[in-house]
Protein backbone atom coordinates (compact mmCIF):
# COMPACT_ATOMS: atom_id res chain seq x y z
CA UNK A 1 0.00 0.00 0.00
CA UNK A 2 1.49 3.39 -0.80
CA UNK A 3 1.22 5.86 1.61
CA UNK A 4 2.39 9.92 2.48
CA UNK A 5 3.35 10.62 5.55
CA UNK A 6 2.36 14.48 6.26
CA UNK A 7 2.45 16.78 9.11
CA UNK A 8 0.79 19.95 10.17
CA UNK A 9 2.13 21.44 12.76
CA UNK A 10 3.76 18.03 14.00
CA UNK A 11 0.37 16.56 13.77
CA UNK A 12 1.45 13.69 11.99
CA UNK A 13 -1.10 11.23 10.09
CA UNK A 14 -0.55 8.67 7.30
CA UNK A 15 -2.04 9.27 4.14
CA UNK A 16 -3.82 7.11 1.60
CA UNK A 17 -4.62 7.98 -1.80
CA UNK A 18 -7.92 5.50 -2.21
CA UNK A 19 -8.25 6.50 -5.92
CA UNK A 20 -5.93 4.04 -6.72
CA UNK A 21 -5.00 2.10 -3.36
CA UNK A 22 -7.91 0.24 -0.89
CA UNK A 23 -7.61 0.00 2.67
CA UNK A 24 -9.38 -3.34 3.92
CA UNK A 25 -9.16 -2.77 7.52
CA UNK A 26 -8.64 0.66 8.24
CA UNK A 27 -8.81 0.20 12.07
CA UNK A 28 -6.43 -2.39 11.98
CA UNK A 29 -3.97 -0.83 10.11
CA UNK A 30 -4.08 2.58 11.74
CA UNK A 31 -2.80 0.56 14.73
CA UNK A 32 -0.11 -1.05 13.45
CA UNK A 33 0.82 1.87 10.69
CA UNK A 34 0.77 4.45 13.90
CA UNK A 35 2.99 2.22 15.91
CA UNK A 36 6.24 4.70 16.68
CA UNK A 37 8.33 1.45 17.48
CA UNK A 38 6.92 -1.07 14.92
CA UNK A 39 5.22 0.77 12.22
CA UNK A 40 5.30 4.03 10.73
CA UNK A 41 4.83 5.86 13.69
CA UNK A 42 2.03 8.65 13.39
CA UNK A 43 -1.06 10.30 15.40
CA UNK A 44 -3.57 8.01 13.25
CA UNK A 45 -4.57 7.09 9.31
CA UNK A 46 -5.72 9.54 7.03
CA UNK A 47 -8.11 8.20 4.19
CA UNK A 48 -8.43 10.40 1.22
CA UNK A 49 -11.50 9.03 -0.44
CA UNK A 50 -14.30 9.80 -3.59
CA UNK A 51 -17.47 11.39 -2.62
CA UNK A 52 -20.71 11.78 -4.31
CA UNK A 53 -21.43 15.16 -2.31
CA UNK A 54 -17.90 16.80 -2.09
CA UNK A 55 -14.93 16.99 -4.24
CA UNK A 56 -13.44 14.46 -1.54
CA UNK A 57 -14.12 12.54 1.88
CA UNK A 58 -11.65 12.46 4.59
CA UNK A 59 -11.74 9.26 6.69
CA UNK A 60 -9.84 9.32 9.77
CA UNK A 61 -8.37 6.97 12.41
CA UNK A 62 -6.60 7.55 15.64
CA UNK A 63 -3.49 5.62 16.50
CA UNK A 64 -5.87 3.42 19.18
CA UNK A 65 -7.70 2.27 15.88
CA UNK A 66 -10.85 4.29 16.81
CA UNK A 67 -12.47 6.44 14.03
CA UNK A 68 -12.71 10.33 14.85
CA UNK A 69 -15.29 12.83 13.15
CA UNK A 70 -12.87 15.29 12.24
CA UNK A 71 -9.28 16.89 12.06
CA UNK A 72 -8.65 20.65 11.10
CA UNK A 73 -4.45 20.13 10.33
CA UNK A 74 -5.46 16.46 8.81
CA UNK A 75 -7.85 18.68 6.77
CA UNK A 76 -5.22 20.59 5.88
CA UNK A 77 -2.89 18.21 4.90
CA UNK A 78 -5.57 16.51 2.36
CA UNK A 79 -5.96 20.05 1.00
CA UNK A 80 -2.05 20.34 0.09
CA UNK A 81 -2.36 16.60 -1.03
CA UNK A 82 -4.67 16.34 -3.65
CA UNK A 83 -3.52 19.73 -5.29
CA UNK A 84 -0.22 19.03 -5.30
CA UNK A 85 -0.46 15.64 -6.36
CA UNK A 86 -2.47 16.65 -9.21
CA UNK A 87 -6.35 15.18 -7.91
CA UNK A 88 -7.88 18.81 -8.51
CA UNK A 89 -6.95 22.26 -9.97
CA UNK A 90 -9.23 24.05 -7.68
CA UNK A 91 -8.10 26.51 -4.75
CA UNK A 92 -11.27 26.31 -3.09
CA UNK A 93 -12.02 22.53 -2.51
CA UNK A 94 -15.29 20.51 -0.98
CA UNK A 95 -14.75 18.10 1.57
CA UNK A 96 -16.81 15.69 3.51
CA UNK A 97 -15.90 14.53 6.78
CA UNK A 98 -17.51 12.91 9.73
CA UNK A 99 -18.89 16.29 10.87
CA UNK A 100 -19.93 17.19 7.46
CA UNK A 101 -18.86 19.43 4.79
CA UNK A 102 -15.58 21.69 4.89
CA UNK A 103 -14.78 24.02 2.48
CA UNK A 104 -10.46 24.04 1.77
CA UNK A 105 -8.94 27.44 0.52
CA UNK A 106 -5.79 26.74 -0.81
CA UNK A 107 -3.13 29.63 -0.99
CA UNK A 108 -0.65 28.92 -3.82
CA UNK A 109 2.81 30.11 -5.37
CA UNK A 110 3.94 28.34 -8.38
CA UNK A 111 2.39 25.21 -7.89
CA UNK A 112 2.54 24.45 -4.19
CA UNK A 113 0.22 25.09 -1.43
CA UNK A 114 1.42 27.56 0.82
CA UNK A 115 -1.17 28.10 3.29
CA UNK A 116 -4.58 25.91 3.87
CA UNK A 117 -7.79 28.09 5.65
CA UNK A 118 -10.30 25.46 6.75
CA UNK A 119 -14.10 26.51 7.24
CA UNK A 120 -14.39 24.39 10.39
CA UNK A 121 -18.61 25.81 10.78
CA UNK A 122 -20.06 27.00 13.88
CA UNK A 123 -19.51 25.82 17.18
CA UNK A 124 -21.73 24.28 19.47
CA UNK A 125 -21.45 25.40 22.90
CA UNK A 126 -22.25 22.95 24.94
CA UNK A 127 -21.56 24.12 28.45
CA UNK A 128 -19.82 27.27 30.01
CA UNK A 129 -17.46 27.28 32.75
CA UNK A 130 -19.12 23.75 34.32
CA UNK A 131 -18.01 22.14 37.59
CA UNK A 132 -16.20 19.00 36.73
CA UNK A 133 -14.16 16.68 39.70
CA UNK A 134 -11.14 14.66 38.10
CA UNK A 135 -8.72 12.89 40.22
CA UNK A 136 -10.25 14.32 43.34
CA UNK A 137 -9.50 18.09 42.05
CA UNK A 138 -11.98 20.28 41.22
CA UNK A 139 -11.87 22.18 37.81
CA UNK A 140 -13.87 24.10 35.13
CA UNK A 141 -14.15 23.34 32.02
CA UNK A 142 -16.47 24.56 28.57
CA UNK A 143 -17.48 22.37 26.67
CA UNK A 144 -17.07 22.93 22.66
CA UNK A 145 -18.54 20.54 19.79
CA UNK A 146 -16.79 21.16 16.68
CA UNK A 147 -18.33 18.19 15.39
CA UNK A 148 -16.23 15.88 17.79
CA UNK A 149 -16.19 17.13 21.50
CA UNK A 150 -14.07 18.93 23.66
CA UNK A 151 -13.65 20.18 27.07
CA UNK A 152 -11.61 23.53 27.69
CA UNK A 153 -9.67 24.43 30.66
CA UNK A 154 -8.16 27.95 31.45
CA UNK A 155 -5.69 27.40 33.91
CA UNK A 156 -2.61 29.69 35.59
CA UNK A 157 -0.13 27.23 34.02
CA UNK A 158 0.05 24.70 31.64
CA UNK A 159 3.68 23.57 30.78
CA UNK A 160 4.38 21.76 33.70
CA UNK A 161 0.61 19.81 33.78
CA UNK A 162 1.84 15.91 33.48
CA UNK A 163 -0.83 15.04 30.44
CA UNK A 164 0.10 11.69 30.45
CA UNK A 165 -1.46 11.21 33.71
CA UNK A 166 -4.27 13.51 33.81
CA UNK A 167 -5.40 13.56 30.10
CA UNK A 168 -6.70 9.93 30.68
CA UNK A 169 -9.03 11.37 33.24
CA UNK A 170 -10.17 13.48 31.21
CA UNK A 171 -10.83 11.58 28.30
CA UNK A 172 -12.32 8.92 30.12
CA UNK A 173 -14.67 10.80 32.82
CA UNK A 174 -18.12 9.68 33.42
CA UNK A 175 -19.66 13.35 31.63
CA UNK A 176 -18.38 12.50 28.25
CA UNK A 177 -19.87 8.76 27.52
CA UNK A 178 -18.39 9.35 23.96
CA UNK A 179 -15.15 10.67 25.26
CA UNK A 180 -13.36 13.51 24.20
CA UNK A 181 -10.73 15.90 23.73
CA UNK A 182 -9.16 17.83 25.86
CA UNK A 183 -7.54 21.45 25.44
CA UNK A 184 -5.37 22.96 28.31
CA UNK A 185 -5.05 26.78 27.50
CA UNK A 186 -3.40 29.78 29.27
CA UNK A 187 -4.72 33.37 28.32
CA UNK A 188 -1.42 35.41 26.81
CA UNK A 189 -3.56 38.13 25.93
CA UNK A 190 -7.12 38.77 23.63
CA UNK A 191 -4.65 37.88 20.46
CA UNK A 192 -2.94 34.92 21.84
CA UNK A 193 -3.40 31.81 23.31
CA UNK A 194 -1.11 28.85 24.90
CA UNK A 195 -2.57 25.36 24.23
CA UNK A 196 -1.74 21.48 24.64
CA UNK A 197 -4.61 18.94 24.02
CA UNK A 198 -4.84 15.56 24.88
CA UNK A 199 -6.68 13.54 21.70
CA UNK A 200 -9.16 11.28 21.96
CA UNK A 201 -7.14 7.85 20.78
CA UNK A 202 -3.77 9.41 20.39
CA UNK A 203 -2.98 11.31 23.38
CA UNK A 204 -0.84 14.44 23.85
CA UNK A 205 -0.29 15.04 20.04
CA UNK A 206 1.84 18.53 19.07
CA UNK A 207 -1.46 20.05 17.49
CA UNK A 208 -5.41 19.98 17.51
CA UNK A 209 -6.94 21.84 15.02
CA UNK A 210 -10.42 21.24 16.14
CA UNK A 211 -8.98 21.97 19.71
CA UNK A 212 -7.68 24.71 18.67
CA UNK A 213 -10.85 25.78 17.74
CA UNK A 214 -12.92 24.89 20.34
CA UNK A 215 -10.21 26.76 22.51
CA UNK A 216 -10.78 29.83 20.92
CA UNK A 217 -14.54 29.62 20.87
CA UNK A 218 -14.49 28.74 24.64
CA UNK A 219 -12.45 31.93 25.22
CA UNK A 220 -14.58 34.35 23.80
CA UNK A 221 -17.86 32.99 25.17
CA UNK A 222 -15.87 33.03 28.45
CA UNK A 223 -15.05 37.04 27.65
CA UNK A 224 -11.34 36.14 27.36
CA UNK A 225 -10.10 36.63 24.19
CA UNK A 226 -10.53 38.40 20.70
CA UNK A 227 -12.64 36.71 17.87
CA UNK A 228 -9.61 36.23 15.75
CA UNK A 229 -6.60 34.80 17.91
CA UNK A 230 -3.34 33.19 17.63
CA UNK A 231 -3.34 29.78 19.03
CA UNK A 232 0.18 28.62 20.52
CA UNK A 233 0.81 24.79 20.46
CA UNK A 234 3.10 22.90 20.84
CA UNK A 235 4.31 22.27 17.13
CA UNK A 236 3.35 25.60 16.05
CA UNK A 237 0.92 28.27 15.76
CA UNK A 238 -2.47 28.57 14.16
CA UNK A 239 -4.79 31.53 12.97
CA UNK A 240 -8.04 30.58 14.35
CA UNK A 241 -10.98 33.36 13.29
CA UNK A 242 -14.99 33.26 14.53
CA UNK A 243 -16.67 34.87 12.23
CA UNK A 244 -19.30 36.86 13.73
CA UNK A 245 -21.63 37.25 10.78
CA UNK A 246 -21.48 33.59 9.37
CA UNK A 247 -20.84 32.14 13.13
CA UNK A 248 -18.33 29.97 11.03
CA UNK A 249 -14.79 29.17 12.92
CA UNK A 250 -11.69 28.89 10.30
CA UNK A 251 -8.34 28.18 10.72
CA UNK A 252 -5.46 29.07 8.84
CA UNK A 253 -1.70 27.11 8.65
CA UNK A 254 0.63 25.50 6.56
CA UNK A 255 0.79 21.73 5.99
CA UNK A 256 3.90 19.71 5.14
CA UNK A 257 4.65 16.00 3.05
CA UNK A 258 7.31 13.88 5.25
CA UNK A 259 8.08 11.52 2.92
CA UNK A 260 6.46 8.58 0.83
CA UNK A 261 6.63 5.46 1.11
CA UNK A 262 5.11 1.86 0.44
CA UNK A 263 3.35 -0.10 3.78
CA UNK A 264 3.92 -3.92 3.55
CA UNK A 265 0.95 -6.11 5.35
Amino acid sequence: MKFSKMQGLGNDYIYVNCFEEQVDHPEETARKISDRHFGVGSDGLVMICPDREADFRMRMFNSDGSESEMCGNAARCVGKYVFERGLTKKTEVSLMTGAGIKILQIKSNGGKAETIRVDMGAPAILGIDELIEVAGQPYRITRVSMGNPHAVLFLEEVEELDLMKIGPKFEYHPMFPHRTNTEFAKILGKDRIRMRVWERGAGETLACGTGACATLAAAVVNGLAERKTVLELNGGSLLIEWDEKTNHIFQEGAAEFVFDGVWQE
